[in-house]
């Protein structure tokens, strides 16, 4: 057998110990936004740190002014490029804890009624099996070759679960050693539990409140009623002013920069078997209120959107009270795509704003930070095509170039810092219940997971 048969026999015959390490890590209960667990997210980089140890990469626990990071280079330089792999330790509450089968820290094997073994516990999926795909991918390699064929650094974090609050900075101070040719995440999804895929494009983030003021404060309503100016309706009516009956954002200058997909990408999402009537189904729904001329897996990946998730204003208690309110106020997030710039979109949104704002209202606006930029990942790039390539091969089927409606800030700061193109290949599935009770990761999807990973290290090697 060639050395890349071996590594993928080795994975196989071992694969009882991998899910044993994962189940050890999950074991951990590494809840980043509770400060009653933080000794346990430092115990989940210690860990990490020995078992990096014990791969025999140069690791160490990093402090920051939050949870620590965990960073590793192999130390036995060779030939051909070096990457950076990237993946969190922490993980998201249990709450609520009454609807799970089972303790969510006490990790177990379920057999589905399809037959399928599913991984169950708390960062099974999210992101403790996933990372780990990539470390006992490394390990195989090391106990088959005693070597990885691959230079690769290494930085696990343990506060993504809470917008990743130290990362920037430590980016920063670090740059220099962090620095790669292509940073990997293992942080998303197959297309399905069949399709492995690569994410090629990531949507920015922007947010915004708003708060319109009127009166100095809360009206009698038969006093005052219409001839006083009412908040609410005004900011209902900006509100309604932002999107057409087709769909479309109507903040000038809000579709610059974004470009229509590739050809060649629409032709693949036409050929996935995607169900849009369906998938709003699902979820009671029937209309796609999306942009007229796009399907809805366009709708909700590689188009950008204009999002109220909330308004409120005056009176909400019990029975009726017959105020005109001073205020009211709005919770806005807008996803981008393509070249869109958070700073311009919110100039362009502001603007939209003011030109609508009676003379004797005023407006108060707040961003509430954690915007970043879209990513889109180039798929001719020669690193794309090996990986590609790579896992086709494992699944014997043709990778799927996948869109995200999601956002990753991590990899606009790797091109942002590090100056790196990052490619995403994750094997999660969507029914994988992240963040919710009894949390699963498919065994098939460790299982290959960890073999593609071997694949795509000899793949980026070559």
């Amino acid at each position: 057998m060639s050395a890349l048969e071996q590594v993928l026999s080795h994975v196989d015959d071992h694969l009882e110990e991998s899910i044993e390490r994962l189940f050890d890590l999950v074991r951990i209960e590494s809840i980043s936004t509770d400060p009653a667990y933080k000794a346990e997210c430092q115990k989940a980089a210690e860990w990490l740190e020995r078992e990096l140890v014990a791969l025999k990469f140069d690791a160490s626990v990093r402090s920051t002014p939050g949870h620590p990071m965990v960073v590793a280079h192999t130390p036995d330089q060779a030939e051909g490029p070096h990457v950076l792999f990237y993946g969190h330790y922490d993980v998201q509450p249990v709450d609520p804890l009454e609807l799970w089968e089972k303790p969510p820290f006490e990790p177990s094997i379920t057999e589905m009624s399809d037959g399928s073994k599913q991984l169950v516990g708390r960062g099974t999926s999210d992101d403790k099996g996933q990372l780990l795909t990539f470390l006992e991918a490394c390990r195989a390699w090391r106990s088959v070759t005693g070597k990885l064929p691959l230079n690769t650094s290494i930085i696990f974090e343990g506060e993504e679960e809470t917008g990743s609050p130290s990362l920037d900075a430590f980016l920063a101070e670090n740059k220099d050693e962090l620095k790669a040719d292509l940073a990997l995440v293992c942080d998303t999804t197959m297309w399905d539990r069949e399709t492995p895929a690569i994410t090629v494009q990531l949507r920015g983030m922007m947010k915004e409140n708003l708060v319109i003021k009127a009166a100095d404060r809360d009206l009698h309503s038969g006093a005052y009623g219409s001839a006083a100016r009412n908040p609410l309706h005004v900011i209902s009516s900006i509100i309604a002013d932002l999107r057409d009956a087709q769909g479309r954002v109507q903040i000038p200058g809000f579709y610059d920069g974004v470009e229509e997909l590739p050809a060649a990408i629409k032709k693949q999402w036409d050929s996935l078997g995607f169900d849009g009537a369906t998938y709003l189904r699902d979820v009671g729904l029937s209309i796609s209120a999306g942009e007229e001329g796009y399907s809805v897996l366009e709708q909700i990946t590689s188009r950008p959107t204009c999002e109220v998730n909330g308004v409120w204003g005056g009176y909400n208690g019990l029975g009726s009270k017959t105020v005109i309110p001073a205020e009211a106020n709005a919770k806005l997030t807008f996803r981008l795509v393509g070249k869109q710039e958070p700073d311009k979109i919110r100039e362009a949104f502001r603007k939209f704003v003011n030109s609508r704002l009676p003379d004797d209202c005023t407006v108060e606006y707040e961003s509430v930070g954690g915007e970043f930029g879209p990513l889109t990942v180039d798929t001719n790039m020669p690193e794309t095509q090996k990986v590609i390539k790579a896992l086709s091969d494992e699944w014997n089927k043709e990778a799927a170039l996948m869109g995200s409606g999601g956002s990753i800030p991590i990899t606009t700061e790797f091109r942002r810092v590090l100056g790196m193109e990052t490619l995403l290949v994750g094997f999660a599935l969507e029914d994988d219940r992240i963040h919710s009770p009894n949390e699963k990761y498919d065994l098939k999807s460790f299982h290959k997971g960890i073999r593609s990973w071997v694949r795509i290290i000899a793949a980026l090697a070559a």
